[in-house]
Parts: C-alpha cells; sequence; structure tokens
C-alpha cells in the first residue's frame, strides 16, 4: 500500500515553488528500456560506438540506424499514469518546473509545458558542422545519411553524447529553479549521473523539502526527507489525487 505522508501534503500546500527532476525510471513504465539496469540498453550495445562524437564519426550509418530504431520505439509507447499526474501538478502551483533527463519527449506528450531537457531530446535533429536543426526526412535507405541542405555536414539526432556538455542555459536554469525551490522531486531517476543527480543536493542545502519517488533504492534515499517506495505511474497519481482532497478540505 502506498502511503502519502500528511506533512508532505502540508509542506505541498505552503509550497509557492516545487520543482520536479525525472529519469529514466517514470519512461520506462511506458515501454522505454532504461540504460543502466542489469537488461537495460548499455548492456546489449557499447554506449561509446552508439553515443559519443568519436562513434558517430567512425561509423555514422551503424549510430543512425540505432536512433531511427530508438525513434521508431518511442513513437509506438504512450505516455503513462506518472507523466499525467506531473503535468497535473503543473497546475496545481504558483511556480512549477519540471527538469527530465530523459531524451524521449513523453513529458510533452502529457501536457507538460516547457521541461527542461538536460540531454536534450532524439525527435530532433541538426547539423554536427553548422548547428542548423534540421528537418528533413532521417528514417532514408540503407547505406544513406542525412546531411545539411545548407553546409552539406552530417545531420546528428539533438541528444548529448557521452563526453558533451550539457546545454549551458537548461543546466544554469535547472540549478537557479533547484536553489530556489520549496519542495524537491527526485523521480525515477538513480541519481548517478551528474550533474543532474546534483540537483536533489542543491536544493536540500538551500532549504527545499526533498521527496523521492522511485521502487528502488538510490544514492540520495538516505538523504531526502519523504520517500515514496513505489512506481511513479501508482504514486503520482495518488498524489495528487490526496493532494487535491487535502486542498478542498483545507478551503471548506
Amino acid at each position: 500500500m502506498i502511503e502519502i505522508p500528511n506533512e508532505l501534503l502540508i509542506k505541498l500546500s505552503k509550497a509557492d515553488s516545487v520543482v520536479v527532476l525525472t529519469g529514466a525510471g517514470i519512461s520506462a513504465e511506458s515501454g522505454v528500456k532504461t540504460f543502466r539496469d542489469p537488461d537495460g540498453l548499455w548492456a546489449q550495445f557499447d554506449p561509446m560506438e552508439l553515443a559519443s562524437i568519436d562513434g558517430f564519426m567512425s561509423n555514422p550509418q551503424r549510430v543512425w540506424s540505432w536512433y531511427q530504431h530508438r525513434v521508431e520505439i518511442i513513437h509506438n509507447v504512450n505516455p503513462n499514469p506518472g507523466h499525467y499526474a506531473i503535468a497535473e501538478m503543473e497546475k496545481l502551483f504558483n511556480h512549477f518546473v519540471l527538469i527530465t533527463q530523459n531524451v524521449d519527449r513523453l513529458h510533452h506528450r502529457a501536457g507538460s509545458t516547457n521541461p527542461i531537457e538536460l540531454h536534450g531530446n532524439i525527435i530532433e535533429n541538426h547539423c554536427f558542422n553548422c548547428k542548423k536543426p534540421f528537418f528533413g526526412e532521417t528514417n532514408l535507405p540503407e547505406g544513406q545519411i542525412p546531411r545539411c541542405d545548407e553546409c552539406g555536414g552530417l545531420i546528428r539526432p539533438s541528444v548529448v553524447w557521452f563526453g558533451e556538455m550539457l546545454p549551458y542555459d537548461a543546466l544554469m536554469k535547472a540549478e537557479d529553479e533547484s536553489a530556489n525551490c520549496d519542495v524537491f522531486f527526485s523521480i525515477g531517476t538513480s541519481a548517478e549521473v551528474y550533474p543532474a543527480a546534483n540537483l536533489p543536493f542543491i536544493a536540500k542545502r538551500n532549504g527545499a523539502t526533498v521527496v523521492e519517488v522511485n521502487p528502488n533504492i538510490t544514492q540520495i534515499s538516505s538523504y531526502v526527507d519523504y520517500r515514496i517506495s513505489a512506481p511513479s505511474g501508482e504514486a503520482l497519481p495518488l498524489l495528487v489525487e490526496k493532494f487535491k482532497d487535502f486542498l478542498s478540505f483545507s478551503i471548506k
């Protein structure tokens, strides 16, 4: 049975700013495999061959084939109740910010507005050379690779690869929002990938209440103020329901 502490509902009712950080776990509930689990993507594929500049430059066709396969998977799954609950949470607070490490854009499809995408996204593409966004066809016949219509450079997915810096503006905004929030949620993330893993600590050091929603113990589990040990697709709809009831009762 999932328990939502009444003390957490009280803190949420007093919060002016709420920040949510999501990781691969929330999308796993939609059928998108995680990377670091024993049966995850990195157990099947070499990340340096498929998610690095060197891997792309040495064999762009292999990288594109893999990413096209992943795009097809994402197009064939749907947001789950956890995604929709986060979109609903956005409507309940004066200031709400969603930060995600996921590249699948399922939060967008669930109705969240302007999530901060720390690792980019797999839906958009751009030129490796001139950085111009690319809106042309990428699912080309075998042996063909999409190229920029401006400079002829190779087109790449707009995701952050190993060895690359996170988008500066996105990271700065994520750190600033975390430092100034009242309640911070870490949802479905292993808390092992930096700099995103540092955000809960930034929030806690600046006085925020930190909540973890994850069925698994993580690097921050002993550090948080509240831990809801359940999948986000089960815990978050219940949290939203109980919080709405709490607000309704408080008004009366």
